[in-house]
């Protein structure tokens, strides 16, 4: 078992990440609930396997997620580590309370979201997401989906960000999206170190190629892959009918393509999962992917589907049936 991950470089910024990441959603009750054994130990088992990069959010849980990672992280040197939150949502008292969140995680909703990209708002919840990590400093901001707010959202918050970025109070800022339209504009202004992209760049969509990494890689920007398994189509060796795709259904076409993938991982003696993992690090601009474990055995499978061989004529194969695009090969 390694005792760590290789990584890769943050842009510029002189920050590098596991390849692996630690998507930390789940520790937010994603769905389900978690427990707190659970997330300790999924932290705890993250570390253990050599995962030095870790992704939380005030979305997720409504701050639980931070809650957690942080009481988790607190048993680790900090130096040792790389932690990226996100701003755009602030978490306010609710003036109606209910006895869920209604945005999928499973906590009280005692409090709500609350837009805001302002400069004044991205201040206020990074500190606030400080005090609930229990750290002095956060290595990445991202503005999480400004574009679910407004078109102007991710300037307004990444020149809030660029001041904080300037006086020493993060490394790295960047986007966190799954919609990618923007990035190319944004990298090409020197306006992000980094684009955490959701969906975008995976075995069965690589829109994201043409908007925003070649646009990272000309600028010397880096991408962190997300949702990479598209909510689950791509997570298991053959997918079921029912599979999701996109938080939906997905259709009988999707499933049909996502098992004519399968089919040829299996002549290369690999693994669906493994190869969707492994191929956005093929592209130069990835630094890392980001993936949800909500508990030490998510994190074991995640991690040994990674360590599982995948050969480069799987790629090539894949490049000539038109499946994925040569660009996305090197």
């Amino acid at each position: 078992m390694p005792a760590r991950l290789r990584t890769r470089p943050v842009g510029s910024t002189g920050l590098r990440a596991t390849e692996i990441g630690f998507g930390a959603a789940s520790l937010g009750n994603l769905y389900r609930r978690t427990g707190e054994d659970e997330a300790a130990n999924a932290v705890a088992r993250a570390w253990q396997r050599g995962i030095r990069y870790f992704d939380t959010a005030p979305h997720y849980g409504l701050g639980l997620s931070e809650l957690r990672l942080g009481r988790a992280l607190a048993a680790y040197p900090r130096d040792e580590f790389v932690v990226s939150t996100k701003v755009g949502r602030l978490l306010e008292p609710n003036p109606r309370p209910t006895a869920l969140d209604t945005d999928g995680f499973i906590v009280p909703g005692d409090v709500h979201r609350v837009w805001d990209f302002s400069r004044d708002g991205v201040r206020r919840s990074l500190d606030a997401s400080l005090e609930r990590l229990g750290l002095d400093h956060v290595d990445i901001v991202y503005a999480h989906d400004p574009d679910q707010f407004r078109e102007s959202a991710a300037r307004d918050a990444l020149d809030a960000l660029g001041e904080l970025r300037a006086d020493g109070v993060v490394r790295a800022i960047g986007v966190g999206t799954n919609v990618t339209h923007q990035l190319a504009g944004l990298f090409a202004d020197g306006l992000l170190d980094v684009a955490m992209v959701a969906g975008r760049y995976t075995l069965m969509d690589q829109s994201a190629l043409a908007t925003a990494l070649e646009p990272a890689r000309r600028a010397g920007g880096s991408i962190i892959a997300v949702a990479v398994f598209n909510s689950g189509l791509l997570s298991t060796p053959r997918p079921a009918p029912e599979a999701k795709y996109d938080y939906g259904r997905a259709s009988p076409e999707l499933v049909a393509r996502a098992n004519r993938l399968a089919d040829i991982c299996e002549s290369h003696g690999t693994s669906l999962p493994a190869a969707a993992i492994a191929f956005p690090l093929q592209h130069p601009a990835v630094t890392s992917v980001a993936l949800g474990m909500r508990n030490a055995a998510q994190v074991d499978s995640n991690l040994d589907r990674f360590a599982s061989p995948v050969p480069q004529a799987l790629w090539t194969e894949l490049v000539d049936a038109g499946l994925v695009s040569p660009e996305s090969i090197t």
